[in-house]
């Protein structure tokens, strides 16, 4: 009996212990070696610019990644590339050019289904002015090994493609984009080009007629972001840049300089019947423009949802302090108004450095990852890092940055960098598991300015304890530890009296 109670203590004594440490502040992560991702990384004799990647998880096979980008020089194209190891090696894959098109492919995106079915959207252009042509769909149910032919899905003048399927119908796909109605050199000619909506219920043979997404009182919207939230609910994000003629329509001739000096709007569109109707809601009215850019080119803000809760995340970049800093507004399921935005970027106020580009994923078991470009260790604000940030409370603390990029990287290199407006892209990309957060970025470490050589990099940063004992009330394990360890000492206590010898 001395020895049950013995046990019975130490078994209290561990309840308490893994009680404190599963409810205490997270473990910060570790990073996992970065991988070049695109053939001819880190070869200084590869000019190519890849940038904007799109990351994609096989939900039935885990280990297999997709990831599609954008080549800005030295000729307009795709890139597909895709690991079965989850990310340590990659393969690149020929992005198919339809018949009749000119071999100019651009600005791809990438999902796969609950299915395992890999599905990627691009553009192909035309002429000299490289205007889009035609939106195209391939797919493949061999895990990226091959493609099918392309299927045409949209004509022209639609920009800023993104792709997203339903998890719970594996045939259920959204293509989201704008729809422009005239362009010239660096500019839409004209406002009110509408963000819109296609929905296809028989993995892309079949689509829907265009749905408007965005309100005909938004006149100059930009860079939508699509997420199916649980019960087929759909959100689209998007930027509406307010009175920007600047950037929209030109007014600065492609060339850099200060920012616009009004406020864009954050919204948030939502849709609970397949994409038919449309209601808005903004995130957030007063965004204060950080850096000028090309719209075609528009960065993206980012969109997450908890699938087991319903939140959803919406991120962007700001310069309400000075300085480009990341910024996150959450929306609980059933809520009424956004959170007040929460600064995720743990540097000095008004540092004068750039954190900015954010990308949101949110893990199974609710953990939310923002990955962001950070230039905080440059002085002269040109070198970047990429950070990651994590929260376990909604989004209302993050836990301190850690660095996922090995060695910083030019900021300064990439198309347009002749004109003061150096590009990494228009997003970066995160999927997160309970175990990890899969992270891919433009990195610009075997470029120069003259190449304007950049490429795709990945990593995974690893987190000790995914499998946390959160689902347990802590007052269970804490006090019924406390319970196990009295009742232990008074089994030993009253074993030990009966043992002991009669005088």
């Amino acid at each position: 009996m001395r020895y049950v109670g013995t046990a019975l203590a130490l078994l209290g004594v561990g309840a308490v212990l893994v009680s404190t440490a599963f409810h205490g502040r997270p473990a910060v992560p570790t990073v996992n070696a970065n991988a070049p991702v695109n053939p001819g990384a880190r070869e200084p004799g590869d000019i190519n610019a890849n940038n904007s990647p799109s990351l994609a998880q096989d939900p039935a096979a885990p280990a297999l990644l997709a990831v599609a980008n954008r080549v800005d020089t030295p000729a307009y194209s795709c890139a597909l590339d895709v690991s079965r190891d989850g990310g340590r090696t990659w393969s690149a894959v020929r992005v198919p050019i339809p018949a009749g098109e000119e071999p100019k492919c651009y600005a791809p995106d990438v999902t796969f289904a609950g299915d395992g079915t890999l599905y990627m959207s691009y553009l192909t252009l035309r002429g000299n002015g490289n205007t889009p042509h035609a939106a195209w769909l391939v797919r493949s149910t061999d895990g990226g090994r091959t493609l099918s032919v392309p299927r045409r899905v949209l004509g022209p003048l639609a920009f800023q493609l993104h792709l997203t399927s339903d998890p719970a119908r594996p045939r259920r796909l959204y293509l989201t984009w704008l729809q422009a109605s005239d362009t010239g050199l660096y500019k839409y000619t004209s406002p009110g080009n509408p963000i819109e909506v296609m929905r296809s219920d028989d993995g892309g043979g079949h689509w829907s007629a265009p749905m408007r997404v965005s309100s005909p009182s938004r006149l100059r919207v930009v860079s939508p972001v699509p997420v199916v939230a649980p019960h087929g609910v759909v959100y689209v994000l998007f930027m509406d840049l307010g009175g920007d003629t600047l950037d929209y329509e030109g007014g600065g001739g492609g060339f850099g300089g200060p920012p616009y000096g009004g406020r864009f709007s954050l919204v948030l569109a939502r849709s609970q019947d397949g994409g038919s109707t449309w209601a808005e809601s903004v995130v957030d009215p007063s965004i204060v423009p950080a850096r000028r850019f090309i719209v075609f080119l528009a960065p993206f803000p980012a969109l997450a949802v908890d699938r087991r809760s319903g939140r959803i995340y919406a991120g962007f970049e700001d310069g309400r302090l000075g300085d480009p800093d990341v910024y996150l507004s959450s929306l609980a399921s059933g809520a009424r108004s956004w959170t007040r935005p929460v600064r995720v970027n743990d540097t000095r106020a008004r540092d004068r450095t750039a954190q900015y580009l954010p990308a949101l994923a949110v893990a199974p078991d609710g953990r939310l990852d923002v990955i962001y470009y950070d230039r905080r260790l440059d002085p002269h604000n040109k070198l970047s890092m990429v950070s990651l940030q994590s929260s376990y409370d909604d989004g209302r603390t993050f836990l301190p940055h850690v660095t996922l990029s090995d060695r910083p990287f030019s900021s300064q290199i990439g198309s347009g960098s002749e004109r003061g407006l150096p590009d990494l892209g228009s997003n970066l990309a995160v999927a997160s598991t309970d175990a990890h957060a899969l992270a891919a970025w433009t990195d610009t470490r075997a470029g120069t300015v003259l190449s304007n050589k950049q490429d795709i990099t990945f990593t995974r940063a690893s987190f000790s304890s995914p499998a946390r004992l959160g689902d347990l009330p802590r007052d269970l394990l804490r006090y019924g530890g406390i319970g196990l360890v009295l009742l232990g000492l008074a089994v030993a206590s009253g074993a030990a009296g009966r043992l002991r010898p009669s005088p």
